[in-house]
């Protein structure tokens, strides 16, 4: 099954908002897009869960948008892995491959699944 050009859209849309500080730190926002059982594996290697990721205080985000490398791999007609390329500016350059695992449901999509690991320049 091929995904549709609105849905490709939506789902960069969805991944580029975890990236900017005024839809990742809404949290009725976010618990509009995070499935009740999220988790993350962070770049950092802690294991964050919904209610953590809920929490986290609102602070600046320094991402390089459009998200690098960005593709979308269909696990099924419901499933699909995004992954991509983090850049994020702090007092250096943070890069990190990431994963994120989305499912289509009636309401829209929900991100299940995310996972960040360091990496060098590419």
């Amino acid at each position: 099954m091929a995904l549709e050009n609105h849905d490709i859209e939506k789902l960069r849309e969805l991944e580029e908002s975890l990236w900017r500080r005024e839809t990742r730190f809404n949290e009725a926002y976010m618990r509009s897009i995070l499935s009740e059982d999220f988790f993350e594996f962070g770049r950092s290697g802690k294991i964050y869960t919904i209610g953590v990721s809920l929490s986290a205080p609102d602070q600046e985000i320094n991402a390089v948008l459009p998200l690098k490398d960005f593709a979308i791999h269909e696990i099924d007609d419901r499933v699909v892995l995004v992954t991509y390329i983090s850049e994020v500016r702090y007092d250096e350059l943070e890069m990190g491959n990431r994963s994120s695992l989305w499912i289509k449901t009636d309401s829209g999509w929900k991100l299940k699944f995310h996972q960040g690991t360091p990496t060098k320049s590419q």
